[in-house]
């Protein structure tokens, strides 16, 4: 009975070490945008999908800037995420939908895009970087919106 219990004691604890060592892996990046090439999410990990968002405008006729509207699209994000306990700095993968900006001849504003990414991602305060995807497209369901991002968070808990 006693080898029985020591043995049940000891396969407990190997995984319970190896629960606590599986930890999430993020690639290094050498670049200058606030993303990684890869996040290696162990089994085990609670993941949450969250839904494209849209930026807020306030006013039809100067729906803003890809800039801003990234910025406010980022922060609908991090509301999502803390209603779920997590932060910009648990998010693994993103998804960037911008439409080309009639202020920029059509063109997609990729540096506004990045400048705002690098308020919330990469920073001192939040260091982590997400895999991220981003595509042009023609349009999307916000008159004058020009970003939709959604996210993958993961959480060892």
């Amino acid at each position: 009975m006693i080898r029985k219990l020591a043995f049940a004691l000891l396969l407990a604890s190997a995984f319970a070490t190896t629960a606590a060592a599986a930890e999430i892996r993020r690639a290094p990046s050498s670049g200058a945008i606030a993303i990684t090439p890869s996040v290696a999410v162990p089994a085990g990990t609670e993941l949450v999908f969250l839904s494209g968002a849209l930026p807020t405008i306030a006013d039809k006729a100067k729906p803003g800037t890809t800039e801003e509207q990234t910025r406010s699209v980022l922060s609908k994000l991090e509301a999502a995420l803390k209603a779920e306990g997590l932060g910009h700095g648990d998010v693994v993968k993103a998804t960037v939908f911008l439409v080309g900006d009639p202020a920029k001849g059509g063109e997609i504003d990729f540096a506004g895009l990045n400048k705002a990414w690098s308020e919330a991602f990469g920073t001192a305060a939040q260091p982590n970087r997400p895999a991220r995807s981003t595509v042009k497209v023609a349009g999307l369901v916000l008159p004058g919106a020009l970003v939709e991002i959604e996210f993958v968070a993961a959480k060892t808990r």
